[in-house]
């Protein structure tokens, strides 16, 4: 068991400290750029090759696509209770608790964890908080909605076009799979290398607020995770994709969004730091617990 979790753990704690040491020895990491081509390129063809490439029944899909809709659901509901019980702001609080980082960590863990066919429907629970983050999320951020902004998201186009492959048996050309499988590849080093040289810029003004509102992020991550899934009677991979997913850190684009739009981001960027930290430290025994 000790060998199997080093060999989960240590592959994205060693980029993702790579990547911190980059930034804060001096390094150029061009944050928004890499920002943007993950997001427009590598995301999008990661989501394809794998979806397409993997034999897993419809309804597997299905069955994350609800949980994890049941689970946003739930993060929402005792989020907000929690923060209106600690008298603290739901504009700039809300978004950590309700949005995990799916990506960064959530994809590595699974896919090391669980293999290609964990990764398959971790894209799917990690494509609905991505759509959430960019419509949802940016909207509590700045105190207004813009449902448009998921027309702008080419996360949507690229499952809808996946699904179709899926489901009608098309099959892909081996120069597109090929094309997208190399692109694809750059996602995940990206996303790791990105979340170290996030955490290197953090200042932590305000422990105490950051350290509660990233506990909670963790805390209730995992209790909603484990009873929707238990609830629901999910295998061991699709309940333990879900539980890792969940129960991760505040993902950085809250900090983004609270800076953007002036909404304590100090705060926020602390949480974001804080609950990575902690669920460093908490990884190997959930990983025990959903092995």
């Amino acid at each position: 068991m000790f060998a199997e979790l080093v060999a989960i753990i240590l592959p994205v704690v060693a980029i993702v400290l790579l990547g911190y040491a980059w930034q804060h020895g001096g390094g150029q990491f061009e944050a928004e750029f890499v920002t943007r081509l993950v997001t427009m390129i590598g995301t999008p063809c990661l989501i394809f090759a794998t979806l397409t490439r993997l034999e897993v029944s419809p309804a597997a899909y299905g069955q994350i696509l609800l949980a994890g809709l049941l689970i946003v659901l739930g993060l929402g509901l005792l989020g907000a209770l929690a923060l209106h019980l600690l008298g603290l702001s739901q504009r700039a609080f809300l978004p950590t608790i309700l949005l995990p980082n799916a990506g960064n960590l959530g994809l590595p863990l699974s896919l090391f964890a669980f293999g290609e066919e964990g990764l398959a429907l971790a894209i799917v629970f990690f494509s609905i908080i991505a759509i959430l983050q960019f419509t949802v999320g940016q909207g509590i951020a700045a105190g207004a909605m813009s449902p448009g902004r998921i027309l702008r998201t080419p996360i949507i186009y690229v499952l809808a076009l996946a699904a179709v492959v899926v489901g009608t048996g098309m099959p892909v050309p081996r120069w597109l799979d090929n094309t997208v499988t190399l692109l694809g590849g750059i996602a995940i080093p990206l996303l790791l290398l990105g979340l170290g040289s996030g955490l290197a810029r953090f200042r932590l003004p305000q422990l105490r607020v950051s350290a509660t509102v990233g506990a909670l992020r963790l805390a209730i991550g995992f209790v909603v995770a484990v009873t929707v899934t238990q609830l629901m009677g999910l295998d061991r991979v699709a309940s333990g994709v879900l539980i890792i997913q969940t129960t991760a850190p505040a993902a950085i684009f809250n900090y983004l969004f609270a800076q953007l739009y002036d909404n304590r981001p100090a705060e926020v960027g602390g949480t974001v730091f804080v609950s990575t930290v902690m669920y460093f430290l908490l990884l190997p025994l959930l990983l025990i617990w959903v092995l």
